[in-house]
C-alpha cells in the first residue's frame, strides 16, 4: 500500500491531534513530544494543482469520499470537532459538481470534505445562472 504524505506545521500540537484525531476518527499511530503521525488506509488522495488562486502554496486539504453516507460521516466528524461546518451542497466547482462540507482546523487551514455528483464542462458554475463565477469556486 502507498500513501501520499502530508506534512503540516502547526501552532498547538495537543489542541491539533484532538481536532485530527476526532476527523479521521482514530487515534495517532506515532505520537512523539514534536510529531504526530496517523496511517490511514481511508481515505485514500485526490491530488490537484490549478492556477486559479493568487495565493501559491497550500490552497486546501480535502477528503473525496464515494456515496453520500460516506460525506455524511465526515460531516458528524467535522462537527464533533467543535470548529464551524460551512454546508456547500450541490456546488459546481473544479469541473464537477459536487455535495461539500468545509471545515477549518485549529490553524485556519481549510478542509474541503465533498461528494462528485457528475462532470460539468466548466472549472465553476453559478448554480442559478449557469454563468462561471467571477470569483475562484474553492
Amino acid at each position: 500500500m502507498k500513501r501520499i504524505h502530508l506534512h503540516l506545521t502547526v501552532s498547538d500540537l495537543e489542541s491539533s491531534t484532538q481536532f485530527y484525531s476526532t476527523l479521521f476518527g482514530q487515534t495517532p499511530t506515532v505520537a512523539k513530544e514534536d510529531y504526530i503521525k496517523w496511517s490511514l488506509d481511508e481515505p485514500s488522495v485526490n491530488f490537484a494543482i490549478s492556477n486559479r488562486s493568487t495565493n501559491i502554496g497550500l490552497d486546501h486539504l480535502g477528503v473525496e469520499v464515494d456515496s453520500t453516507d460516506a460525506l455524511l460521516v465526515f460531516k458528524d466528524a467535522a462537527e464533533s470537532s467543535k470548529q464551524p461546518v460551512k454546508d456547500d451542497l450541490g456546488a459546481s466547482c473544479c469541473y464537477a459538481q459536487s455535495n461539500k462540507f468545509w471545515v477549518k482546523d485549529p490553524d485556519n487551514i481549510s478542509w474541503e470534505l465533498f461528494h462528485s455528483l457528475k462532470e460539468i464542462p466548466t472549472y465553476a458554475q453559478d448554480s442559478f445562472s449557469g454563468e462561471r463565477p467571477s470569483k475562484s469556486c474553492c
